[in-house]
C-alpha cells in the first residue's frame, strides 16, 4: 500500500524564508503517494526546516540572537506580529515534519518493517511535538496528523510533554530490537544506526525534562545521552543549492542581511576586542577563557554590522546545522547535575564541557590559538573569585556561568529562547537577555491564523504573545 507524501524532495530545503520555491509541495489536500523510504526522508527534511529555518530564526529574534532591521523581521524584532505571521512555521511543524513522520511509520508497517525504522519515526514525531509544546503551549497531539479529524483537539501542555516522553520510551525499545533497519540512504542522519538514535532519544528526553524543570530526570536521561560529537544529530548539508545550510540560504543566497543582523547582546558576550564590542563589560572571557575563536566561528562583520559567518563557520553552505548535540547533552548534565546533585557535580560536568571546547569542540575551522577554555576550580566561584565578581553564593555563581554558556552555545537554535523563558521567573540567576523593546520578552509563539480560522478547538481566549505557557508560569 502506498502512503501519502507531503514533501517530495530535499528541494524544499530551499524554503529558508519561503521565497525561493514558494508554494511548491505545500498543498495538504493534494499529497503524493510514495514508499516509506521517501516519506521518511521527507519527514527528516521537514525536521531540518522546523529546527534550523525560520522557526529558529524567529525564536532567535525573541531571545537576543538576531535583530530585525527591515521589512517583516523589523516587525518581529519590535514585537509587532500578527497571527498570520505564524502560518508557515506551524505548517513546517505539523505537515512537513509530524504528518510525514506518522505516514512514514504507517507506510513502513504496511511493508512489514518496524523496530529501528519505527523508532526513527517516533523520535522525529517526539521532536516536532516537543518543540511545538515548548513554543505554543497547549497544542494538538493525540488527534493531530489524522486526515479524518478536521478539528483535532488541543491537549494540555503538561499532558503533551508526558505523552512525548512515553513516545521516546517506545522509540528506545524499538531501537533496542536491532531489527527493521530502514533502506540505505533513507535515514539521512545516521543511516539507521540504532546506537546513535538511542543516544539522541535520551538527549531529547533530557531536553524535555529540563524544559519542565524535572532536573533529576533530566540528569538521569542525559547520562544515557549523546556520548560524542560523532553521535550528535546535525542537519547534513552539501554544495548544491538544494542541500545548502538554511542560514546560508537566508543570508548569502536570499541576501537578507539587510533585514537581519546579529543582536548586540550576543555579540557583546563573545567579542574579545573592546573597541569593537558594543557592550565591552559583557564580554565573558577571562584569564581562563578566550572567546575569539567562537566569535569568528559564529560571526563576521560587514557594512551592515555583525552577521552569521557564511564563509567557513556556523552558516557556511556545507555547515551541518545543530539539532540535538553532544554539547547540549554536556550542558544538560552540568545544569541538571548542579540543580539535582549539587555544586561538585555541576562543576565536574561544566569542566567536561570546557575540556571538549578547549580541544576545538564544535568550532569547525576555528584557529586553535584563539580558543581557550581551561578548567575552573571551586574557588573561582567564591565571592570575589574569577567567576563571581557580583558576590553571589557559589551555587548561584556556577549556575550563572552554566546558563550563560548554554545561551552562547545555542546561538541560532530554538533552545536559547526556551532557556530564557524557563529562567525568567527565577529570583537570583536567569538568562539576562534584555527585551528588544519595552520590559517583557515574548512568552510564546502565537497560534497561526490558519488554525484559528479552521480548527474550532483552538484555545479561547487566544493567548497573547507575552502570556507565558503553563510550564513557565
Amino acid at each position: 500500500m502506498k502512503r501519502l507524501l507531503f514533501i517530495l524532495s530535499i528541494a524544499v530545503l530551499t524554503t529558508a524564508c519561503g521565497d525561493l520555491v514558494d508554494g511548491i509541495n505545500q498543498d495538504p489536500n493534494n499529497p503524493t503517494s510514495a514508499s516509506y523510504q521517501n516519506i521518511l526522508t521527507g519527514a527528516e527534511v521537514g525536521n531540518i526546516i522546523l529546527n534550523t529555518g525560520e522557526t529558529a530564526r524567529r525564536a532567535g529574534i525573541f531571545c537576543g540572537y538576531y535583530e530585525g532591521i527591515d521589512r517583516q523581521h523589523q516587525g518581529f524584532y519590535n514585537y509587532t506580529l500578527t497571527t498570520s505571521d505564524f502560518n508557515s512555521i506551524w505548517y513546517d511543524l505539523y505537515v512537513d515534519t509530524y504528518r510525514n513522520a506518522l505516514e512514514a511509520e504507517a507506510a513502513a508497517a504496511d511493508e512489514g518493517l518496524e523496530g529501528i525504522t519505527k523508532g526513527i519515526t517516533q523520535v522525529i514525531q517526539a521532536l516536532a511535538i516537543g518543540t511545538g509544546a515548548a513554543l505554543y503551549g497547549d497544542i494538538p497531539f493525540t488527534e493531530a496528523g489524522k486526515i479524518e479529524i478536521e478539528n483535532p483537539r488541543y491537549d494540555d501542555q503538561a499532558a503533551v510533554y508526558a505523552g512525548v516522553q512515553s513516545l521516546l520510551d517506545a522509540a528506545i525499545t524499538n531501537f533496542q530490537t536491532g531489527t527493521g533497519r530502514p533502506a540505505g540512504g533513507s535515514d539521512i542522519y545516521f543511516d539507521g544506526n540504532p546506537t546513535k538514535w538511542i543516544e539522541v532519544a535520551y538527549s531529547l528526553k533530557a531536553r524535555l525534562y529540563l524544559q519542565t524543570r524535572d532536573y533529576a530526570a533530566a540528569y538521569a536521561a542525559a547520562g544515557n545521552g549523546i556520548s560524542s560529537i560523532d553521535n550528535a544529530l546535525y542537519a547534513p548539508h552539501g554544495t548544491g543549492i538544494q542541500e545548502s545550510n538554511l542560514s546560508y540560504l537566508f543570508f548569502a543566497v536570499e541576501v537578507r542581511g539587510a533585514d537581519v543582523i546579529t543582536a548586540s547582546y550576543i555579540t557583546s558576550l563573545l567579542q574579545s576586542d573592546p573597541a569593537a564590542n558594543p557592550i565591552p563589560e559583557n564580554y565573558r572571557g577571562n584569564a581562563k577563557t578566550d572567546e575569539t575563536g567562537r566569535f569568528n566561528f559564529y560571526f563576521t562583520t560587514n557594512s551592515l554590522g555583525v552577521q552569521p559567518n557564511t564563509t567557513n563557520g556556523f552558516a557556511a553552505q556545507t555547515a551541518n546545522a545543530p539539532i540535538i548535540t553532544y554539547e547540549e547533552n554536556l550542558l544538560i548534565l552540568a545544569e541538571a547535575g548542579l540543580r539535582s546533585q549539587g555544586f561538585a557535580t555541576g562543576l565536574e560536568h561544566l569542566n567536561n564541557y570546557r575540556a571538549f571546547m578547549n580541544g576545538g569542540g564544535y568550532l569547525v575551522n576555528a584557529d586553535p590559538a584563539q580558543i581557550r577554555y581551561e578548567a575552573y576550580v571551586a574557588e573561582d566561584f567564591n565571592s570575589g573569585g574569577l567567576e563571581n565578581t557580583a558576590g553571589l553564593n557559589p551555587d548561584d555563581a556556577l549556575l550563572k556561568e552554566i546558563l550563560e554558556e548554554r545561551y552562547v552555545t545555542f546561538f541560532g537554535q530554538i533552545e536559547g529562547f526556551n532557556d530564557v523563558r524557563r529562567t525568567t521567573g527565577e529570583t537570583t540567576v536567569k538568562v539576562q537577555v534584555p527585551p528588544n523593546i519595552g520590559t517583557e520578552i515574548p512568552g510564546r509563539f502565537l497560534y497561526p491564523q490558519t488554525e484559528i480560522d479552521r480548527n474550532a478547538n483552538v484555545p479561547n481566549p487566544i493567548p497573547g504573545l507575552f502570556e507565558a505557557t503553563d510550564i513557565n508560569k
